[in-house]
């Protein structure tokens, strides 16, 4: 097999010396494994499986859960914290939680590479996380259609909300305006003036995917949120 580029997603203990991962591939998308032995303080390759490094990887298993070949470093890992930390790990979790085993998805890969080279950076953490969120939406076939559900125009003077079983938008109030929908239809939703509603829109058409159990990472950014105006006042 050919080393995948590949970043882990998440790693629990596993029985005594090992460990449970869920990787994002280049070629075969999200993979779980057992990484034997990483977990004893010998083992060369601990220090390599962590979040946010590239790695080369290889794997052998005909089943759902593979074992770990090869683990090579491709370069640093992202140094991520506060804000951009939980960012970063709710890329992960929705990752990890959305994305069907051994998807191919090169454009979900494409996008977590481009996140983690934005998170350092304030200003490019929340169109990073739309733009992989839009891709992610894409590759599971729940992209937002910005159409009424019979395929027609939203009229711009009109508000809707979101119906994640028809992915169309139907009349209603609070909602988003028309207009607005219109412009993220044909535009980069990672565009600032768009942040908020682009925002709105994924967390709508995420929410039957990722199910009743609440994100981890979004309960830590809302303490954090929480922390700083504490802070503030």
């Amino acid at each position: 097999m050919v080393p995948d580029p590949a970043f882990l997603l998440h790693k629990r203990p596993y029985r005594e010396t090992s460990a449970l991962v869920e990787l994002l591939t280049l070629d075969h998308g999200r993979v779980r494994a057992v990484a034997q032995g990483i977990q004893r303080p010998s083992s060369r390759s601990r220090g390599r499986l962590q979040p946010f490094a590239p790695l080369h990887v290889t794997w052998v298993g005909e089943g759902e859960l593979k074992r770990l070949r090869l683990m090579e470093s491709r370069s640093s890992a992202a140094l991520l914290a506060g804000e951009g930390l939980l960012c970063g790990l709710y890329a992960n979790e929705l990752l990890t939680r959305v994305l069907p085993v051994e998807l191919p998805v090169a454009d979900v890969f494409a996008f977590y590479t481009a996140l983690l080279e934005a998170l350092p950076r304030p200003e490019g953490r929340a169109a990073g996380l739309r733009r992989l969120e839009r891709a992610l939406l894409d590759a599971v076939e729940a992209l937002p259609r910005f159409t009424d559900p019979e395929g027609g125009e939203l009229d711009p003077e009109q508000r809707y909300c979101y119906v994640a079983a028809d992915r169309a938008f139907v009349p209603g109030q609070p909602g988003l305006d028309g207009r607005t929908l219109r412009l993220l239809a044909g535009h980069d939703w990672g565009e600032p003036g768009l942040a908020g509603p682009a925002k709105a829109v994924t967390r709508a058409a995420l929410a039957p995917l990722l199910g009743s159990r609440p994100l981890r990472s979004r309960e830590l950014m809302r303490q954090l949120a929480e922390k700083r105006r504490s802070n503030a006042s």
